[in-house]
This record gives structure tokens, C-alpha cells and sequence, in this order.
């Protein structure tokens, strides 16, 4: 049978594990109900199983039964804080907490892709290393994985790593899509507090205001944008929180304000470092004030190599048929810490769409409290993650095996046809 073929005949259960792990929506590095649950899932798998000291991480390494590649496939774990409104039956039993942005498919979809490898160990010529990651929404998990050693954890550095996102609209259910190059944009934030001189709203003249300043500073940067960057260089710049006094008669003695900027390159990202921060600085001066700013460079872009992106969506039509794959022809301003993987190693980020409705414009996006996912997608998720695993480890030379090594894992045709 086909690895799609025996996906199927899992789907019942993966959408069994997903709709349990979205009851129980755990936020941040720590997820010690995800984890546990993920590890019963693993339990009686041929996979070395490890996890993470700083973070509720899990690692399993697959050995195929020949020498050949490493290839890494990733499934993040975390949920946002926000509370659900979509009155499922299985419905977020944390208040505050939820899977809105579908991660608890992406848990059980790389589950599937574990299982249907695993009952291949034999036949594969390489080792898979999975990756299930806590910590993608705004906490780094990628980059504590790395720093923890999930690239090298077959023993040698892997040499291809691939991961899928879900999406609750924009795409009908069961449509891939992806793009070669830039897919999602950098993360950096901007965090302002400008300082000042409080007193009576009946005397501004005896205060140092912030409060102006730091509107003005907000006006200001939206308007740097389309003034200091190229119309083709995409930059957003968005002011989502605000902060300044207590009451309406009281000039406070600071404002703060916080800002995310996304750009598709390094080199945007250091200019929009540049700007912002002289602006701000610049803008207090002149009102006699003083701006403390901060910078954070926090994702990179995450760039699909153009080989890995054609090698994905090649096998998505050769599996899953032509109108399975839509080529995108515009990056998404979302960003993804898959991104500090890809910086790495090669390898590919592909959308799987799961909207449960017919009409994708007008579903309810990722992140929505309303954000609602068709997991009847889950065997086909698991499926291309497994096909890309084997069809590279019969393509690609790895690294840190002899020349003898690399011959033998190389000899034969990909044993599982469709």
C-alpha cells in the first residue's frame, strides 16, 4: 500500500489525538500535558526518544534499516492565549487558552508521519528526525531546539527538514500551497517608552507632556515606511499597544507604545532598526523629552530554498494530483520560527488549507477565537511529510557518511510507488 493509502487508515485516529490535544491547550515553552500526550502517542515506536531540559520539548530519531540522509520533519506543539468561542463539541477545556492557530493538527499530523515511517524503518535509507516543538507562538521554540541540539540529534547534521502550517481560511480544505523564496515575513519588535514631566491637565506649560511625542512618534513611523523604502520592499509597521496615564486630567510622567515590524529581508531588517530607532529618539528630543527604545530582532524570514520548494510541491501533485497544489504568488506578512531552521538547513515550508466551510474568504482566520479546522485533512498532512522524507532520502547525498555509506544508501528505486 501507499503511504497515502495507510494514512488514510489512521485518519480516525490522529483526528481522535488532535481533537484530545485541543482540549487541553497549554502556551508557551512548557506544555507538560502536550508533551505527555505526544509521548503516549510515540510509545511502542522503533524511535529514540529524547526531551528537551529547558522546554517541553520532544525529539524522536527514526533509523532507517540502510545508511543514507538525515531528514528533519517539524510539528509545533503551543496554543494562543484566547478564549474560544467556536461552541465545538471538543472545545478548549482551559479558559484563555486555545488552538487557534492549528497546532494540535500539526502534533498529530507529524504523529501519523512517525507512524507511517516507523512501519517502513526496513525499507528507508536514512534517518528521520521529528521534531515536535513547543513554543512557536512568539517564544522561540525553534531556536531553544536548536540551541538544545535537534539538528545534529541523528548524530550528524540533518540534511533536509520540512514542515506544514494549516490554515482555517484563505484556502479550501485539502489545497497545498507554497512558494520558492521569501514565504513569510521577518518578526522584529519595537518597544517605546518616552519620558517626561507629569502634572495638571489644567498646566501643560509647567509639564513635559510624553503623551504628544509619543503620537507623534506613531504617526511618524507609518509614514517612514513609504517614505524611506522602495514601494517593492515590502514593510509593515503596526502600533498594537499603547499605554499613557490614569486619568483625563493628569499629564503622566512617561507613554510607552509597542510596535511589530515584518520585512522579507535581513537587510530591511537592520535598515528599519536604523530608522525607527533614530526617529523616536530624534522626535523626543525635540519636545524636550527623553525616548528609552528598544530593538528586537526576533524571526528571521522564512525563506523556502527553490530546489526544496519544487521537490515539495512536485510531490504533492504526483501524490495528491495538479489542483492539489496552488503556487502562491505572494509571500504571507505572518511569521513562522520554522524560519530559524530553514536559515540552517535546507528544506521547504508548505500551507495545507483545513477550512471546515466552503467559502475560505470569509472563514474565520488563524488566531480568530472563532478559528475552526477541518481535520479531515490530518491523513493527507501526514502523508506529504512522510513522502517527503522518503522520496529525499533517496535523492540526496548526507552528510557525514564515507563514500562507501553514500553508494549503498543510493542503490535501488523509491519503494513506494503510487
Amino acid at each position: 500500500m501507499s503511504l497515502r493509502q495507510d494514512a488514510k487508515a489512521i485518519q480516525d485516529e490522529l483526528a481522535s489525538l488532535r481533537r484530545e490535544l485541543h482540549q487541553i491547550p497549554e502556551i508557551g515553552l512548557h506544555l507538560p500535558r502536550t508533551q505527555e500526550r505526544v509521548l503516549a502517542a510515540l510509545d511502542g515506536l522503533p524511535l529514540e526518544v529524547s526531551t528537551g531540559v529547558g522546554l517541553s520539548s520532544v525529539t524522536a530519531v527514526l533509523r532507517g534499516g540502510r545508511p543514507g540522509p538525515a531528514v528533519l520533519l517539524r510539528g509545533d506543539m503551543d496554543a494562543l492565549p484566547v478564549t474560544e468561542e467556536t461552541g465545538l463539541p471538543y472545545s478548549s477545556q482551559h479558559d484563555g487558552a486555545m488552538h487557534a492557530c492549528g497546532h494540535d493538527l500539526h502534533t498529530a499530523g507529524l504523529v501519523g508521519a512517525a507512524r507511517l515511517l516507523a512501519a517502513r524503518r526496513e525499507t528507508l535509507a536514512g534517518d528521520v528526525v521529528f521534531m515536535f516543538q513547543p513554543g512557536e507562538e512568539g517564544c522561540d521554540g525553534a531556536g531553544h531546539m536548536i540551541a538544545e541540539g535537534v539538528l545534529t540529534a541523528a548524530g550528524r547534521p540533518v540534511d533536509a527538514a520540512y514542515g506544514l502550517h494549516v490554515l482555517s481560511s484563505l484556502l479550501p480544505s485539502g489545497m497545498f500551497a507554497s512558494r520558492p523564496g521569501p514565504l513569510m515575513a521577518a518578526s522584529d519588535g519595537l518597544f517605546v517608552r518616552v519620558v517626561g514631566a507629569g502634572g495638571h491637565g489644567s498646566r501643560p506649560h509647567d509639564t513635559l507632556d510624553p503623551v504628544p511625542a509619543a503620537c507623534e512618534m506613531v504617526t511618524a513611523l507609518h509614514t517612514m515606511v513609504n517614505r524611506r523604502f522602495d514601494a517593492f520592499e515590502p514593510v509593515v509597521i503596526t502600533v498594537g499597544s499603547f499605554h499613557a496615564g490614569t486619568r483625563r486630567n493628569i499629564i503622566p510622567d512617561d507613554a510607552s507604545f509597542e510596535a511589530t515590524i515584518r520585512s522579507f529581508s535581513g537587510r530591511i531588517s537592520e535598515q528599519m532598526e536604523e530608522h525607527t530607532v533614530r526617529l523616536c529618539h530624534n522626535i523626543a528630543a525635540a519636545h524636550g523629552l527623553r525616548a528609552e527604545v528598544r530593538y528586537d530582532r526576533e524571526y528571521p524570514a522564512t525563506i523556502n530554498h527553490v530546489a526544496e520548494h519544487d521537490f515539495a510541491a512536485d510531490a504533492v501533485r504526483e501524490v495528491f494530483g495538479e489542483e492539489r497544489f496552488e503556487p502562491m504568488t505572494n509571500p504571507m506578512t505572518g511569521s513562522e520560527d520554522f524560519s530559524r531552521v530553514l536559515d540552517r538547513v535546507p528544506g521547504a515550508f508548505v500551507f495545507l488549507g483545513a477550512c471546515p466551510t466552503d467559502d475560505p474568504a470569509t472563514a474565520a482566520p488563524n488566531h480568530s477565537p472563532r478559528a475552526a479546522f477541518d481535520d479531515a485533512v490530518l491523513a493527507d498532512g501526514a502523508a506529504l511529510l512522510a513522502e517527503l522524507a522518503v522520496r529525499r532520502m533517496h535523492r540526496l547525498p548526507a552528510r557525514g557518511l564515507t563514500p562507501m555509506q553514500r553508494t549503498s544508501s543510493q542503490q535501488g528505486n523509491h519503494p513506494f510507488s503510487h
